[in-house]
């Protein structure tokens, strides 16, 4: 089975059919998250992946929020948010997509490590939910610039906003945040794309 948008478009036509009220929510989010990774991909070749991967891991990363409770972007489902991680893989792995399923749990903040699942008491199974290849890591990283409900949806968040909104969580895990702002550098983020 080849992994491309075609293949990850089925898909969200599936779950987000015309008329589901997350639907234009999703959409345009992963639609960003996707642009901008291929963005970084761009800007890092001697990275040397798979653009049609990584572009499917992006618009795919999640669709776990199907099965969510979060009336505010369209989702009815029983699950709070935090599963939709888990929930995402489990939905891909059913699909035949094990390659790239574990990116649905491995991208929320900068992952969730058994630790945070112990002290925060969270609904997840208890395992470390973090991202480990160099594709993980760049759809996690695009993913951050990027939030559902705001008044922008495909508009970057600013990076200080960012930071912030990671350290609520810990110090690890805006230091986390910067290690990959290091590794793929995110200035360019801001610019217009059609500059590049």
């Amino acid at each position: 089975m080849r992994i491309d948008r075609q293949l990850a478009y089925s898909l969200i036509h599936r779950y987000f059919p015309e008329g589901h009220p997350a639907r234009a929510y999703y959409i345009i989010h992963v639609e960003a998250v996707a642009r901008t990774a291929l963005l970084i991909l761009r800007h890092h070749p001697q990275l040397n992946l798979e653009e049609d991967k990584v572009e499917a891991m992006a618009l795919l990363h999640d669709i776990g929020i199907i099965k969510v409770n979060a009336p505010e972007i369209g989702c009815q489902g029983e699950f709070p948010y935090i599963c939709h991680g888990y929930l995402g893989r489990e939905i891909l792995e059913k699909e035949g997509l094990h390659e790239i399923a574990p990116i649905c749990e491995r991208h929320t903040g900068v992952g969730i490590t058994i630790q945070d699942i112990d002290e925060q008491q969270l609904p997840l199974p208890r395992r470390d939910m973090v991202p480990l290849t160099v594709e993980e890591r760049l759809v996690c990283f695009a993913d951050k610039f990027f939030s559902k409900s705001s008044e922008k949806p495909d508009q970057p968040k600013p990076f200080e906003k960012i930071l912030k909104s990671l350290s609520k969580y810990g110090p690890d895990k805006a230091k986390k945040f910067l290690e990959m702002a290091d590794e793929f550098g995110y200035e360019y983020i801001y610019k217009p794309q059609d500059a590049f």
